[in-house]
């Protein structure tokens, strides 16, 4: 994009607009983010900076609207800052250097500045770069030197570049500068600025003809248009003239591209002409004076080899591959830079410019401290020095009078700082004396005629040469010490010692210098030559003064001996010289040096104090300034560019999420059209494979298969079986798990209680229903969980809302684009659980009404404020914030397992469910037991009780021998560590494999099992291929522990290989594996779960199951009734065993969470004292038969059924409906009051009945309260609108909500589906969403949804709205519409639990759809022998799914095989079938029976599985029109064509008459039944005849006419 901008800039008509737009705040200035990003390139910078080039050259633009994109407010300071260490690149200086030097008329020293800052967390190759490019500005600009010497700190910015940092980098080869090189052979051995050309010549340098040979550079806009810069060009470089030009290699013999730019230095030398002959010349060729050097100065003094010297060593497209020689060349150059800005920049000699200087050496001092730095720091220092002294001779001896006060005052201060650093820091390194400085610094005391000068600051200042000089003289240098020695021999020669103690200084130190060199052997007679002169002059200088020939009578003569030397060099060992030196000249040389050169010391250290002061005050200026500067660039630039980009994503990620969600709608729609295609009922038909749903009917079986349109054949896993395919061996890290686990072992257990604040959750749910009617949903909470489902562990996050609980799938995959997504009303929520996952009190399990359920996994100190937070938002049950062992308790289902009032399954489902065990986590799948020992007999005697398993024992010491052996290996165990406890068992009898090995038939398991045998099936033996082997295996085995699952009992698929997998063969008999080997006694699957089911609900199971329990879920589960029982397993099974959280490392506590997932777990324990027994039946009838108001099940009493007919309903109208809704709810005061019995005649009339179902002492054991308003023409309620004419009307086209207060009819002649009050009598909702005539509806068990069938052969489920736990209408919108009939459909039924609707139709088809999605499933086609059109004319499902039809043989004329029943499974097998010899009119399905009214006036009742009779028909006379079982199973109401209402029930004769007229009195006065309006014509009657009004509601049996009492 930047490169379409740059080249519309230079070639669109339009550019003049363009750079207006890209000059408006926030749009081009905005790329200055970009520089930011690591992830860029350093061509993307180039570009950046090409644009803003191009923006900032433009001429049509205001020079102020520019102002923002040089950054003029908020400062390249804090775009520096903001820089990490990887984005400093030669490419990323250079372009910045172009852009703050080439682009404005006048450099900004400030930026520039910022720019050296930035590289000081570059290498050393880009430090030199910038340090060039400052050298070239101090040698073209007049006040450069100025301008950077007023700039913030600028000391640490220059001396930060001698930091050795670990960031530093040499140059690469792409990257580096191909210029001019520094001739470090030269004989100076420094690059150094030019010095005056009278210095020179004093020095005696020559004049070299050195020439500066550079290359072809560009600057980054002009590489590309042809324009050729000079690289060492500036804005004020066109103005030099050049001594000897130098010739411009031709334009097209050197192209450069970008991502190789050699320079950092681009200039703005305007245009030059390709080919053209000469370039701008070099100002280095043409040296300039320094800003502060005398006028009279030459104009062009010539370059010397003390001058900055270049060579053409390097040629264009070399490296400085040597970081060694790039890091002296950025010290030499770095070296001039400071010393021009410290000597000439710094204007004046007074102290502040004297501090100004001095701060360069304190931030030298303070960086040195705690950094490493390219040279010593004392070297560095000593070379600012030299150089100093030898600028501050050049000024003094060119200065006009005007100056010349300036630079003497300069110059005394530096001979003071000069000797301030040589005695503090040459005492610790002598090579600081170097003779370098000896030599500038005598000349500058020379040119100021420093020894004979008078006055107090004069001679201070020689006291201080003599003292450097003697400093020099001690050297162990022979040629510094020969120079001082001459200098000070000269000095003493020419000047008085005017007082003792000055002479006795000299004298002290001169002999102290002498004695030191005939000590040392090496070099004695050389230094003793050199000073023997100046001790000649000296002693000849000082001895009147010091009284010698008085003290030294011996002292050789100092006139003109010739042998002084040698004399001289024997005196000097004598006593008398070292008593006289002792005695009279050390004690008052010292005192001299203390009252002399102490005053100067002390200002000195004051001098340097104020400028370590000013140095910090200075650098925390800048540092604000920077900070600043910092922020005003992240306002202005990054945080717009931020909220930029972060809307851009907003934008892009929602364009992606609608592009996905479009992707993921057609992909979905694509994948049901295909279903639709190769379906049962499609043109093609493709292999059908199925994997079991997660759908649960309300005894916690999961029943269904659903299709699996992922199929896998696993060939792979059985070519790997059998060694034939690619497997790689893991190593088993159980070792290390078990180990990490032992570390982490917990002894004590609390229990999982939950502390709740003492809120009313039944005052914060009415308040949340209050926020729902009157407010928006408002999110209430959110966290991070994980999904727990069978196959896998899904990251998500889970919302609730003050009406909704979400789920959101955050994986990467998502299944159709759908993923686990869930959204369900609070209303819907049923139950929620504690539960543990991997041993950690950290899950929730959610129950709703449809038994849908999810287990979600939270952090563990989350789960308790989601749970509580859920209690507030829906009034549950506050048993969950319980212990599992008080939840049983409290539950009360104990007691009615014990009384018989539940199943032995649904019982044990129960306890599995308290107990934390379920179907959404392998490792805490339900367990259930072993209940059978015969396996091999041909029939199966439930009567005998050796046919039972001893369920008082493990299941693995079911024999003595193995039991025996479980003994002796707990005794015999002990563990070194003590870490783990004794144990009978080292494996469980419920893990995730032990699931896996009975299931691996049906997918997901299929899957799974691959997946834990390591990509590969398990050898056929030692697979589930048997269920009389796996028995015997368990009576052989002692370590084989596994119990059953209750798949056992209800699924019989999972013993069918239906999906055809190559299971292998078995080694000795090479028998194939496929399905399931049955017992003897189990004809099929089907059979086989049909006669174990009733084995575990059979009397022998009943009466032993309890001590099962003790052992699974009781007291026998731990402690020492578990060792008595022989039930103690592995502690790493029991909960609380390990505390996961204690492992610190993630690796290792995610791969113990799989060893425990895989290892098993033991269930909560649940009881702490033996379980109960169960009472047997005997028992429980009699306890029935003792009280009044016990129901008594109509299945369980066939032989004692009893007809009543109740008339007056609607007479000689046929009743097509009459039903009692199950979930009537009674208010506090209510209770007791009858229910309601709703009746629909043929005529529409809606009756509303009182009806109680059983009391002992009514004869009939049923109270009947017919509704007042049917009788009376005045007040009768008929359903409004008329029906389609010719339409049969029939009692499918009638449904009745659970709680009775509304009735959905169909089969209106304006197709539509409505919805009527029954209370009101009105209607209070129509839809019309059918093409055609709604033929039939049915509800669920829930009450959730209702479907409907139509002649337009679609059938739609709608959605019961709900308010406050009550129907109050229907969705207007269809939930789902379903397809694939092509005739009318006659008949429909639905199951929400078990996500099925199913729909018969007069096309002969069953088919069968998912509720949730609306995907079809299957197609059943009853089977039928006649060539005739086959009609589904009713259709039911049963609580476990299975699917009863009545079919239909039209046309024909006789009933005998017109009519049958059939029966399948709830996955569609075909079970069985039965013909009828009457015209069945409807059917109900109530627990395991079937209820059917015929055509022909007979009601039969016949058992599911059978279809058998199940007792002889009852005869009702006239034609049968509607059947139901009451919610008890104590009736059946039977609808007859005459209009009466048959009540058929268990009925025994009238006992006594008084019986009936003591409970009337009891019941009916002051009962609440007496203020319903049903009984307002009884009120205010006598008791008399109110017991006789009663009588007439009494009816006898249909074989007797009505008896009145």
């Amino acid at each position: 994009m930047l490169e379409l901008l740059l080249s519309l800039l230079q070639t669109s008509p339009a550019r003049d607009q363009i750079f207006l737009l890209l000059f408006e705040p926030s749009e081009a200035d905005s790329c200055y983010a970009l520089l930011l990003n690591n992830k860029h390139s350093d061509r993307l910078r180039e570009l950046v900076f090409k644009l803003f080039e191009r923006m900032l050259r433009c001429d049509r633009v205001y020079e102020k609207n520019k102002q923002r994109l040089r950054l003029r407010e908020a400062g390249y300071s804090g775009l520096s800052l903001l820089f990490s260490e990887l984005h400093i690149t030669p490419t990323l200086i250079r372009c910045l250097l172009n852009q703050v030097l080439h682009t404005d008329s006048v450099v900004n020293y400030k930026d520039m500045m910022a720019l050296v800052q930035l590289t000081h967390r570059a290498g050393p190759g880009v430090r030199l770069l910038v340090c060039k490019r400052v050298y070239q500005l101090l040698q073209s600009q007049q006040d450069a030197a100025v301008q950077i010497s007023r700039q913030q700190c600028w000391q640490d910015t220059l001396m930060r570049l001698y930091l050795r940092g670990e960031g530093s980098f040499p140059l690469r080869g792409s990257d580096t500068i191909s210029t001019c090189s520094l001739d470090l052979n030269r004989s100076g051995g420094t690059h150094r600025l030019d010095v005056p050309h009278e210095r020179r010549s004093r020095t005696g340098s020559r004049l070299e003809d050195d020439r500066i040979s550079v290359g072809e550079t560009r600057s980054v806009d002009s590489l590309e248009n042809g324009d050729a810069i000079s690289l060492l060009d500036t804005p004020s470089s066109s103005a030099s003239t050049s001594t000897k030009p130098w010739v411009l290699a031709k334009s097209g013999g050197l192209m450069l591209d970008l991502s190789h730019l050699q320079s950092f230095e681009g200039g703005d030398s305007g245009s030059q002409t390709p080919g053209s002959a000469q370039s701008t010349p070099s100002p280095l060729e043409t040296s300039k004076p320094f800003p502060g050097s005398t006028g009279d100065r030459d104009a062009t003094p010539s370059l010397t080899e003390d001058s900055f010297l270049f060579s053409d060593n390097i040629s264009l497209g070399e490296s400085f591959n040597n970081a060694e020689r790039a890091e002296e060349e950025l010290c030499s150059m770095l070296l001039e830079i400071v010393l021009c800005v410290m000597w000439r920049g710094v204007e004046g000699s007074d102290d502040s410019a004297w501090i100004e200087r001095g701060q360069v050496f304190s931030a030298l001092t303070k960086l040195a401290t705690a950094n490493e730095l390219l040279l010593p720091v004392d070297q560095i220092k000593l070379s600012l020095m030299e150089r100093m002294l030898e600028w501050s001779v050049c000024d003094n001896r060119e200065a006009s009078t005007s100056s010349l006060p300036q630079h003497t005052e300069n110059a005394v201060r530096l001979l003071h700082m000069v000797q301030d650093f040589l005695q503090a820091e040459g005492l610790v390194n002598p090579a600081l004396w170097t003779e370098k400085v000896l030599e500038e610094t005598v000349t500058l005391m020379d040119s100021l005629m420093v020894w004979y000068a008078s006055g107090s600051q004069w001679f201070q200042l020689s006291q201080v040469g003599l003292r450097l000089l003697l400093g020099f003289m001690a050297q162990e240098d022979p040629e510094v010490c020969a120079m001082a020695t001459a200098k000070l021999n000269g000095i003493l020669q020419t000047k008085e010692v005017s007082s003792q103690d000055e002479a006795c200084y000299l004298l002290g130190k001169v002999e102290g210098i002498l004695r030191r060199s005939i000590q040392e052997e090496k070099q004695a007679e050389e230094t003793y030559s050199f000073l023997v002169p100046l001790l000649r002059t000296l002693l000849s200088k000082v001895h009147r003064l010091l009284y010698m020939e008085l003290h030294l009578p011996k002292l050789p003569d100092t006139n003109g001996s010739p042998s002084f030397f040698e004399d001289f060099q024997l005196y000097c060992k004598s006593p008398e010289w070292r008593v006289y030196l002792d005695k009279y000249i050390i004690p008052y040389m010292k005192q001299y040096e203390i009252e002399t050169f102490s005053q100067g010391h002390e200002t000195m250290a004051l001098y340097w104090k104020e400028c370590y002061e000013a140095f910090m005050v200075s650098l925390h200026k800048r540092e604000r300034d920077r900070g600043e500067s910092k922020i005003r660039f992240q306002e202005q630039f990054v945080e717009p560019f931020s909220r930029r980009g972060r809307q851009e994503n907003l934008r892009y990620n929602s364009m992606l999420k609608q592009q996905h969600s479009q992707n993921s709608a057609t992909l979905r729609q694509w994948k049901a059209s295909r279903r639709g295609l190769v379906c049962e009922r499609g043109p093609q038909q493709d292999e059908m494979h199925w994997r079991v749903s997660s759908a649960e009917n309300f005894s916690r079986m999961r029943l269904k298969l659903v299709r699996n349109y992922n199929f896998d054949p696993h060939r792979e896993a059985s070519a790997l079986r059998d060694n034939l395919g690619v497997h790689q061996q893991r190593v088993n890290p159980d070792s290390l798990l078990l180990e990490a686990v032992k570390q982490v072992k917990v002894s004590d257990l609390e229990d999982d209680i939950l502390d709740l604040p003492e809120d009313d959750p039944s005052a914060a749910n009415n308040q949340v229903e209050a926020e729902e009617v009157g407010q928006k949903e408002k999110l209430v909470l959110w966290e991070d969980c994980e999904l727990v489902t069978v196959v896998d562990v899904v990251p998500g996050r889970l919302e609730l809302t003050t009406q909704h609980i979400y789920f959101y799938d955050s994986s990467q995959e998502k299944e159709e684009g759908v993923g686990h997504d869930f959204k369900w009303p609070l209303s819907q929520i049923r139950e929620v659980h504690l539960r543990r996952y991997n041993l950690r009190r950290s899950a929730l399990e959610i129950f709703l009404i449809d038994q849908t359920n999810y287990f979600l996994n939270f952090k563990k100190e989350v789960r308790n404020k989601v749970y509580s937070r859920m209690l507030l938002l829906r009034s549950l049950s506050l048993y969950g914030t319980r212990s599992p062992q008080e939840l049983l308790k409290a539950s009360g289902l104990t007691q009615k397992w014990v009384n018989r009032e539940i199943s032995n399954f649904d019982y044990l489902m129960q306890l599995n469910t308290i107990a934390g065990r379920t179907y959404n986590n392998l490792a805490q799948y339900p367990v259930f037991p072993w209940i059978l020992a015969d396996y091999t007999s041909e029939e199966l005697d439930l009567s005998d009780p050796r046919c039972f398993r001893d369920l008082s024992k493990p299941v693995a010491a079911l024999n003595e021998r193995n039991a025996k052996a479980v003994r002796e290996k707990y005794e015999s165990f002990e563990d070194p560590t003590g870490t783990i406890d004794r144990f009978h068992y080292g494996t469980h009898y419920s893990n995730a494999a032990g699931v896996m090995h009975y299931l691996m038939r049906v997918e997901p398991f299929t899957s799974l099992h691959i997946q834990l045998q390591s990509g590969r099936f398990d050898c056929a033996d030692r697979q589930f291929h048997s269920i009389p082997s796996t028995w015997q295996t368990l009576m052989d085995n002692p370590n084989d522990v596994k119990e059953l699952i209750p798949e056992f009992f209800y699924f019989p698929e999972f013993l069918e290989n239906q999906n055809g997998f190559d299971l292998g063969r078995l080694q000795i008999s090479k028998e194939r594996v496929n399905d399931v080997i049955l017992p003897k006694w189990a004809k099929s699957p089907e059979d086989f779960i049909h006669k174990h089911r009733k084995a575990l609900e059979s009397e022998c199971v009943s009466a032993h199951l309890h001590e099962w329990i003790d052992l699974i879920f009781g007291y026998k589960q731990r402690g020492p009734a578990a060792v008595e029982a022989l039930n103690v397993f592995y502690y790493c099974t029991y909960e609380g065993a390990v505390d996961l959280d204690a492992i610190t490392d993630e690796k290792e506590r995610k791969a113990v969470e799989g060893m425990i997932s895989n290892f098993g777990q033991t269930p909560c324990q649940l009881l702490k004292e033996p379980h109960p027994v169960r009472l047997c039946q005997e028992e429980v009838d009699k306890r029935k038969s003792q009280m009044d108001s016990s129901l008594l099940n109509m299945f369980e009493h066939l032989s004692d059924l009893k007809s009543f007919f109740v008339e007056g309903i609607s007479d000689n109208v046929p009743i097509l409906k009459a039903v009692v809704p199950k979930n009537q709810s009674h208010s506090f005061i209510t209770q007791g009051s009858p229910d309601t019995m709703v009746t629909v005649s043929k005529n529409c009339l809606v009756g509303t009945h009182g009806w109680l179902p059983y009391n002992k002492n009514i004869s009939n054991y049923f109270t009947f309260i017919k509704d007042p308003t049917v009788s009376n023409a005045k007040t009768q309620r008929f359903l409004s609108g008329p029906f389609a004419p010719g339409l049969e009307v029939t009692a499918g086209l009638f449904v009745v909500s659970h709680d009775g207060k509304l009735l959905f009819s169909g089969g209106h002649w304006d197709n539509s589906l409505r919805v009527t009050s029954l209370l009101r009598g009105k209607t209070v909702g129509q839809h019309i969403r059918h093409m055609d005539i709604v033929t039939c509806l049915s509800t669920d068990h829930c009450g959730i949804h209702l479907i409907s069938g139509s002649r337009d052969t679609t059938c739609m489920v709608w959605q019961v709205l709900q308010q406050g736990g009550a129907p109050v209408g229907l969705n207007p919108k269809p939930v789902q519409v379903l397809y694939g009939h092509t005739d009318e459909v006659l008949s429909v039924s639905i199951s929400t639990e078990l996500d099925m609707a199913v729909s018969g139709s007069r096309d002969g088809t069953v088919i069968i759809h998912t509720v949730r999605r609306g995907q079809y499933m299957r197609c059943l086609r009853p089977p039928c022998e006649s060539s005739l059109p086959l009609s589904i004319l009713h259709l039911a499902v049963s609580w476990e799914g299975h699917l009863l039809v009545h079919t239909c043989i039209e046309g024909k004329a006789t009933l005998k095989d017109k009519n049958a029943l059939h029966l399948y499974s709830v996955n569609g097998k075909h079970l069985c079938s039965e013909p009828l010899k009457e015209q069945l009119t409807d059917m109900c399905v109530s627990g395991e029976y079937v209820v059917i009214g015929s055509e022909q006036g007979y009601l039969t009742i016949r058992d599911l599985y059978s279809l058998s009779l199940c007792s002889e028909p009852m005869a009702m006379r006239v034609p049968v029109r509607c059947v139901s079982v009451t919610k008890e199973q104590s009736h059946v109401l039977v609808g007859l064509e005459d209009g009466k209402l048959i009540i058929v029930g268990v009925g025994k004769p009238a006992e006594v008459k008084h019986s009936l007229r003591n409970y009337i009195a009891q019941s009916l006065e002051g009962s609440p039944l007496m203020a319903s309006p049903l009984m307002a014509p009884l009120r205010a009657r006598s008791p008399t005849r109110l017991l006789h009004q009663r009588d007439q509601l009494v009816f006898s049996p249909t074989s007797h006419k009505p008896r009145r009492l």
